[in-house]
């Protein structure tokens, strides 16, 4: 009769241990869903579904099928220039940085790597 009780304390405590990281997790998403819409939200779709407003913008749901999403960093803290005329230089903090990203992972579809 133990057993079965021991086991189920030890698998609640080890979900118990692994809720704040999933709450730090979290919370670090929704402040990079809100720095992405104020950010990026002009042009880009910048949650899990809908359309870019601007066109030519990809929703961000897309870059981790792009890009590996760690490698943002580098061009974030650096200031991201591309190509595209209507893209302003954007140059991150930091704790921006990483809130940003996790909630690209966040709202990447389940599959997405970047393709060759």
């Amino acid at each position: 009769m133990r057993k079965p009780l021991l086991g189920a304390l030890t698998i609640g405590l080890g979900m118990a241990a692994g809720q704040p990281a999933l709450a730090a997790e979290n919370e670090l998403s929704v402040k990079g869903a809100a720095l992405a819409q104020e950010q990026c939200g002009q042009c880009h779709a910048t949650g899990a579904t809908g359309e870019s407003p601007h066109k030519e913008a990809p929703p961000f749901r897309t870059f981790a099928s792009k890009w590996p999403l760690e490698n943002l960093e580098e061009s974030l803290a650096e200031g991201i220039v591309t190509g595209h005329p209507d893209m302003p230089a954007v140059t991150l903090e930091p704790d921006q940085i990483t809130v940003l990203i996790e909630h690209l992972h966040t709202i990447a579809p389940a599959n997405s790597q970047p393709s060759d």
